[in-house]
């Protein structure tokens, strides 16, 4: 019997609130949350449109001089994190900070420090450039500021897998406890890339939207006009624990961490490989890890970034996985209303798996108007619907041929393991 993982917290900052309840409220309504970018000037841009968090102030937050020593991805991190702990109602002290430890992934890291930085060093000279310059960008400042921010000494490193970082990170760190390293992990991931350097590179590979007059409009996963992904930013951490451990603090346990996946395409840089191949392998991997039988998969928070070769091979993975069942399974794109949070995406729509189970409610896509004939899934088209369901699946895809799938299930479970 391997040792079982909980969820027991939960907490974000996304373009849809700044906490788990606004977040939750708005997907489930089906609120979208795009708009012009403020952050620079992208009137010259080919896409000028992002969803980004609104009315975040780590000044006051953190205060001053401690956010001055943040890159935004970090503070988003650690933000998360906070409502996370708050939200387990988790005790930390002398007697367990050794088992309690942080993986908080980021696809990308401290850009908007490394931009901020090198314009310093070009315009004033490298006396001027700020002297935390590198342990704001790595991309384990995230997990390192939560575990100096709750002095909590267990196991802390980052996962960098381009859009699939978040998954992995709860995946792995789910491992980390039935591998018996930890009781306790804050598991997730943050990005904040809504910088002209990023930006720029993402308009250069012609993969984001133009709807830029139409700004709600612009993510459309799996509809045949969709024309590109929609930028976010934002975290969102998961408080994982053994079983054991969440029942003897008499945790609230939200949902169980059933089952994980994690391959690689080796196939293309950008691109994901012909027919989902390396898709189809992680789920595939994801549902032996948890014991489970496809007909017992109820509900798919796909990847689902509205690009035209994303959506068409992760529903061509999707069929080839589950057979003709697969057209019995709502599968649903969340990015449709926050964007594409890039590494901490699979965090937030881990998160999302959380609150269906808990609330029988899957979120819908929405901007879905014309049908494509290559994705003919059920997409929750627009409107969110009531479903009961016992286990539910994420899929994340990412840059490099990342690949990583997880699957929660309902606690308790009427046949639990």
């Amino acid at each position: 019997m391997r040792k079982r993982v909980v969820v027991t917290g939960l907490g974000c900052i996304t373009p849809a609130g700044n906490d788990v309840d606004s977040t939750w409220e708005n997907l489930k309504n089906g609120i979208p949350t795009a708009g012009k970018v403020t952050r620079f000037d992208a009137s010259e841009y080919r896409t000028k449109i992002a969803a980004e968090v609104k009315d975040f102030n780590p000044g006051e937050i953190f205060g001053v001089k401690e956010a001055r020593r943040m890159d935004r991805f970090t503070q988003f991190g650690l933000f998360a994190a906070i409502e996370a702990v708050e939200n387990a109602n988790l005790l930390i002290n002398d007697e367990n900070r050794d088992r309690i430890g942080a993986l908080i992934g980021s696809g990308i890291g401290g850009i908007e420090t490394i931009q901020k930085q090198y314009s310093i060093l070009k315009s004033k000279g490298h006396s001027r450039v700020n002297p935390f310059f590198v342990p704001m960008i790595i991309p384990d400042a995230a997990g390192s500021m939560t575990a100096i921010h709750f002095d909590i000494r267990g196991p802390n490193f980052a996962i960098s897998t381009a859009c699939a970082t978040g998954t992995n990170t709860i995946g792995e760190a789910a491992e980390l406890i039935r591998r018996g390293q930890a009781d306790v992990m804050l598991a997730g991931g943050a990005e904040a890339a809504i910088v002209e350097s990023a930006f720029a590179g993402m308009c250069s590979m012609k993969a984001m939207a133009t709807r830029n007059d139409e700004p709600f409009k612009a993510s459309s996963p799996f509809d045949k006009d969709r024309n590109g992904f929609l930028m976010g930013e934002g975290a969102a951490v998961l408080v994982l624990e053994s079983l054991e451990h969440a029942l003897e603090r008499g945790a609230n346990i939200l949902a169980e961490v059933i089952g994980y996946g994690s391959t690689n395409d080796a196939f293309h840089i950008s691109a994901p490989a012909e027919g989902g191949a390396g898709a189809i392998k992680c789920m595939e991997m994801a549902l032996e890890n948890g014991g489970l039988q496809l007909e017992q998969i109820g509900y798919i928070n796909a990847h689902g970034t509205s690009t035209h070769l994303n959506d068409k091979i992760e529903t061509q993975a999707i069929k080839t996985v589950f057979g003709d069942f697969a057209y019995a399974i709502p599968v649903s794109s969340t990015k449709s209303m926050t964007g594409h949070l890039m590494g901490a995406s699979g965090a937030l729509e881990a998160l999302v798996l959380v609150k269906t189970l808990q609330d029988n409610i899957l979120p819908p896509t929405i901007n879905y108007t014309t049908p494509d004939p290559e994705c003919d899934l059920d997409y929750v088209p627009n409107s969110s619907r009531k479903k009961e369901n016992q286990y539910v699946m994420s899929n994340s895809f990412g840059f490099g041929g990342h690949n990583a799938t997880i699957i929660m299930g309902k606690y308790p479970q009427e046949n639990s393991k």
